[in-house]
């Protein structure tokens, strides 16, 4: 059975970005794509404003010009859109995801820290901490790993940080399961372990389809890894997240959600249960 993707939009051009890289997940897994909008004041169903699904098929040369509905049902892959009213987006896709549970939700994210973040925090950050899901974070103004205009699948690097607390074991498998999508040998996938001591308890999945390699760094976690993604320049960054913990997490935000606002490239985030 193929991946359960559900990719809430504001029909914004950075939800576009995240668009694709949603229905390239479900195109290349046979999978379901739900694409939910969530409007606050109940206009009416404006249906022409949410991503074409055949133009993008069209465009990637997956479907031919002019292809009927049906033909995208053909490819192995079922595509609802939703149109829902809430005032709140947060509440609102935790109640679709509790009547169509996804197995991951692509969301646009735009990236602030500091102050700004306190003030302005992202709908995409409390969504993904409110529902618990594997959360595929694509930054807004930045390409992403799927091509827009070609749906070509740029994955090549994969970054996995991780910790004693939460387990690693979530991000390895995750990000294994990612590289298998891309071509066979094609992806380096790279763990980072940021701090004193030996690396955090994990095993690499047999069969694996990537390269594998170790990092150790040394000083502020957020620091040191974005020093890491600046100089190696991963395509995805897979990390285990549980969510934040106290007064200080609470206006910094967890660590994945730190290190998502200097990311130069999609953050998966899987939830440590």
């Amino acid at each position: 059975m193929g991946l359960r993707v559900l990719h809430p939009t504001d029909f914004s051009e950075a939800s576009e970005v995240a668009f694709v890289h949603a229905l390239k997940l479900a195109l290349v897994t046979q999978g379901q794509l739900h694409i939910l909008h969530v409007d606050p004041n109940g206009t009416p169903v404006q249906w022409q404003g949410f991503p074409g699904i055949r133009e993008a098929l069209e465009r990637w040369g997956a479907l031919p010009p002019g292809s009927p509905r049906e033909a995208v049902t053909d490819l192995g892959i079922d595509v609802e859109k939703v149109y829902a009213y809430g005032r709140d987006p947060v509440m609102a896709t935790a109640d679709f995801l509790q009547r169509r549970p996804a197995d991951v939700i692509v969301l646009a994210t735009h990236q602030r820290d500091g102050l700004a973040g306190w003030r302005q925090p992202s709908v995409a950050e409390a969504i993904a901490r409110n529902v618990g899901e594997v959360t595929l974070f694509v930054p807004a103004g930045r390409s992403g790993f799927v091509s827009t205009t070609t749906g070509d699948f740029h994955l090549r690097r994969i970054l996995v940080p991780v910790d004693a607390v939460p387990a690693a074991q979530p991000a390895i498998d995750a990000a294994a399961a990612m590289a298998a999508l891309a071509e066979p040998g094609a992806v380096t996938l790279r763990i980072v372990h940021v701090g004193d001591g030996s690396f955090p308890d994990h095993d690499i999945p047999k069969e694996s389809a990537g390269k594998w390699e170790r990092r150790a760094l040394s000083g502020d976690v957020v620091t040191a890894l974005g020093q890491a993604m600046q100089e190696w320049g991963p395509d995805l960054v897979v990390m285990t997240t549980e969510g934040r913990h106290g007064f200080m997490d609470g206006l910094r935000g967890s660590t994945t959600e730190r290190v998502l606002r200097h990311a130069p490239c999609p953050v998966l985030a899987v939830p440590s249960r």
